[in-house]
């Protein structure tokens, strides 16, 4: 019984080091690039965003003119 308890914790402590291990070979990106990617991001999403807005209106608007015909 003690032994596969201790197989499990070496398990489990295995796969943590092995996280740690992983996470020591990340490069990670400075603050700023992260801060200009972010607006970035967010400013394309507007954009997408109002594109599609505004293609919805058009299609409502002439969905509208043929039924009104």
């Amino acid at each position: 019984m003690a032994d596969s308890k201790e197989k499990a914790t070496s398990k489990v402590s295995g796969f943590f080091a092995g996280v740690k291990g992983e996470f020591q070979r990340i490069t990670w990106p400075k603050r700023s690039t992260v801060g200009r990617q972010t607006v970035v991001v967010a400013c394309v999403s507007i954009l997408t965003g109002a594109l599609i807005a505004l293609l919805d209106y058009a299609f409502e608007s002439g969905m509208i003119f043929l039924f009104n015909l």
